[in-house]
């Protein structure tokens, strides 16, 4: 097998594995089947044109068209043969839209959508095409590492948690086998290798050099993946995996972070208020509300409850009806209607909704529903200055209709709720809580109930902490703490019953300004308790003091434990307006792992459109492309009207041909010969610059009478451009060679004529080529680069020399 055909292999492997961070994005592997099946095709056409030596260009197509071929097998309209049809197209570019909203819509790591597909094989498939033509085309396989990087940027660039080490990994050893196999395809052009003493090297067997850039390689990798890890960071605590990874609730630009803040708080360290921040306000015709939520904790382990990314369909497609999912004929339902309007301070990508929605409206952006954790969720927009409607349920329970709940199957989906840690103290006083309680609801009052100041409870800004029990079994012993603390001391409690349980958290309802209208600032932030019950769905209950809570709510199934209230009522009246926060120590400050990825400018009625970033961001990128193309051909007009000026004639008798003749008058000298010079080798330097943009041979062995004869002949020059070639070649031979320069010619204008004439004498793609890329600027970039190598590869060699003078065997041996 040739050279190229090896390196294209070797490409087309190295371009698969540098898709594999793409793995942490998607759910399954359908993904990686379709981008192997593409490259597979590209490389396979590849092969074949290279077989029967086909021209570059040739082998360029039959790539596209193998691309072209698989994306229409794979995403096909219906109405194809095999062969892509308008229509094909069309979808297409319907894949495309649908990936934006699908990049709005989902969170990481999202399901097989087609669109999201599409533009991941689409991208893996053109990654793939530049890589082999760097490669294997060009030899130039360090470039080829750009576009393998553009791949792994993706995940990092959306990812909100670390991208897995193991696949960057995979890619970097994709990388390096490339850099290798070009390196062994270079020294079996060149032969064999021998040592010293005339034993022949196998070309895998390294030389020293070779071997010490590999193990660099290897250390430099192994480095990038076990240096972030063993950096310190903020971890441990009840509640630390959501405080790093989940979406955060923002109160304003002064923060640091993009105004956004982490949903909890650690379970350490002080509160910190130092100022009340109005977040929203809220109008409904509910007279007596309850808490407003944005999020749910759901997933305990030893380092303490989690978020799950949420998941669901757009907006769009509407709500699910709540009396579906959790039909019950114990509970009793009212609908309702409430208006938010969000302020500047709270930008985050969760917003505020009740239980038990029906219906959102006049939400400005892209948003999705997620009927199991009932959140409502975006990938870009935020709520900054949303202002929106919603249409909610708000369900009345009973502790008698509860206690005919009936407990769940141990095979139900819903059991993985009770999923936790072990822990004993936490089992040991939970099994004596609920001893004798024969249903599930008698179970968790005896959870809930236990929590009061009768049993020992109190509400702390500080919280000591020994570090030798879990955060749960600590607060329990110690029998103080704020909101978080309660709320998932009390999930984990409740799982432990074997009842699913999780952590909700919000705002309380507010301070009431009047007209049925709450003012929520972040003194209201707050967390609390949601246990399942079946036939009931998701029922809350708050277990921290209500005292200390600002805005705090209580229910008829959940009384305040210090505090009853009234049976009848599903919440009692105006909530504590007590100058405590519930939100945790640091809430204000603490940063969030995700920055703002979308700002929302609203006005102060409904917003009915929204600026797409996305798009911005498309064409300013597409901006700065094109105008990073267009820098050569600045610099080849900069360099030409620089010349051009330099060449403008002293006054004296104008010159147009360097032959006698009518129209014609004599040669004019001047004294400044000095400027008559400099202006032929202008001239001359700019005719030089224009053979090489239109790919005439430039010989600088010639005079240069015989190089503007040879640019007369081989461009077939007629007219006024050959007299112009003529005097432009008299004039340098003049400048160079003469006593006295040629003086007084338009060598500007000639420069003009010649130009004119070998533009429309070249093919099309040269004239393109020569306006957009211009070799001489390129040949002139490379000359300097290669110079300034040259220089710093001088200079490191004479710090070397200058470094050895040091070594200290040289002093020892100085000193013997």
């Amino acid at each position: 097998m040739t050279g190229r055909r090896r390196l294209g292999l070797v490409a087309a492997a190295a371009t698969l594995l540098a898709a594999a961070p793409l793995s942490s994005i998607f759910k399954d592997w359908t993904w990686l089947m379709q981008c192997l099946l593409t490259v597979l095709l590209i490389q396979g056409a590849a092969v074949a044109t290279r077989t029967f030596r086909f021209p570059t260009w040739a082998q360029t197509v039959s790539m596209v068209a193998a691309f072209v071929l698989s994306l229409t097998w794979l995403f096909p309209s219906g109405g194809e043969f095999f062969i892509p049809q308008p229509d094909t197209f069309g979808h297409w570019m319907d894949l495309i839209h649908q990936a934006g909203e699908d990049t709005r819509s989902y969170g990481v790591p999202v399901p097989d959508r087609d669109g999201l597909l599409f533009v991941t094989v689409f991208g893996v498939g053109v990654v793939a095409i530049a890589v082999d033509l760097l490669t294997a085309v060009f030899r130039r396989p360090a470039l080829a590492g750009l576009p393998m990087l553009a791949i792994y940027s993706i995940p990092v660039a959306i990812y909100l948690d670390s991208v897995p080490p193991v696949p960057f990994m995979i890619g970097a050893v994709g990388y390096m086998w490339l850099l290798v196999a070009d390196n062994v395809d270079r020294v079996r052009r060149f032969g064999r290798r021998f040592t010293g003493d005339g034993r022949d090297v196998d070309v895998w067997e390294p030389s020293p050099l070779a071997a010490a850039g590999r193990r660099i390689g290897v250390v430099g990798v192994l480095a990038a993946v076990v240096l972030p890890l063993a950096v310190p960071t903020v971890s441990g605590g009840l509640l630390s995996q959501i405080t790093q990874s989940g979406p955060g609730m923002g109160t304003g630009p002064g923060n640091g972070n993009g105004g956004r803040i982490n949903l909890f708080a650690s379970l350490s360290g002080q509160l910190n208020h130092s100022e009340t921040v109005k977040l929203l306000q809220v109008k409904t015709d509910e007279p007596e509300p309850f808490y407003l939520r944005f999020g749910v904790a759901e997933v305990l382990t030893e380092n303490g409850f989690a978020h799950d990314t949420p998941k669901g369909d757009s907006l769009s497609k509407g709500l699910p009806d709540p009396r579906q999912v959790a039909a019950t004929s114990a509970a009793r339902y009212t609908q309702h209607q409430a208006q938010v309007q969000v302020t500047d301070r709270l930008q985050q990508n969760m917003a505020p909704l009740y239980s038990y929605a029906l219906s959102v409206g006049n939400l400005n952006g892209n948003w999705a529903y997620d009927p199991s954790q009932q959140v409502l969720f975006s990938g870009r927009a935020t709520t900054k200055e949303q202002r929106y409607d919603i249409t909610y349920l708000r369900p009345t329970f009973n502790a008698a209709a509860l206690r005919q709940s009936d407990s769940l199957d141990p095979g139900d989906p819903l059991m993985a709720f009770t999923a936790r840690p072990p822990d004993a103290t936490v089992e040991e006083k939970v099994a004596a809580l609920i001893a004798g309680k024969d249903n599930d609801y008698d179970k968790v009052r005896a959870i809930y109930d236990s929590f009061s100041q009768e049993k020992g409870f109190k509400y702390s800004l500080s919280v000591p902490s020994t570090g030798k029990a879990s955060e749960v079994a600590e607060f329990l012993n110690n029998k103080a703490g704020y909101c978080q603390q309660y709320a998932a001391a009390m999930a984990w409690m409740v799982r432990a019953a074997d009842i699913p349980a999780r952590v909700a958290f919000g705002f309380t309802r507010g301070k009431a300004i009047g007209d049925n209208t709450y003012e929520i600032t972040n003194r209201n932030a707050h967390a609390w308790t949601e246990v399942y019950f079946q036939g009931f769905g998701w029922v809350p209950f708050d277990a921290t003091p209500s005292a200390a809570v600002t805005g705090s709510a209580r229910s008829a199934w959940a009384p305040d434990v210090d505090r009853p209230a009234p049976a009848a009522s599903t919440s009692t009246g105006p909530g504590a307006t007590g100058a405590n926060s519930s939100a945790g120590p640091g809430a204000a400050e603490r940063p969030n792992r995700a920055e703002n990825e979308g700002n929302q400018t609203g006005a102060a009625g409904p917003i009915t459109d929204e600026t797409s970033w996305t798009g911005l961001w498309i064409a300013g990128g597409v901006a700065l492309i094109i105008a990073l193309l267009l820098v050569p051909a600045l610099r080849r007009i900069l360099v030409r009207r620089r010349r051009h000026a330099a060449t403008v004639p002293s006054p004296a008798p104008a010159v147009l041909s360097a032959e006698g003749g009518e129209g014609i008058t004599d040669i004019t000298v001047t004294s400044d010969t000095g400027r008559a010079r400099e202006d032929a080798h202008a001239a001359w330097d700019e005719l030089i610059d224009s053979m090489i943009d239109y790919q005439v041979l430039v010989d600088p062995t010639e005079t240069p009478r015989i190089t503007a004869q040879r640019l007369i002949r081989e461009s077939s020059l007629t007219g006024d451009p050959a007299e112009a070639a003529t005097l432009l070649g008299t004039a340098e031979e003049r400048a160079r060679y003469a006593r006295l320069p040629l003086q007084g010619a338009e060598l500007a204008v000639a420069l003009t004529r010649v130009r004119s004439g070998m533009a429309e004498g070249a093919p099309t793609g040269t004239r393109v080529r020569a306006l957009l890329l211009p070799p001489s600027v390129l040949l002139s970039w490379r000359l300097g680069l290669a110079e300034w190598s040259t220089r710093a590869a001088e200079r490191m060699s004479s710090l070397g020399e200058t470094l050895s003078r040091f070594n200290p065997r040289r002093l020892l041996n100085r000193a013997r």
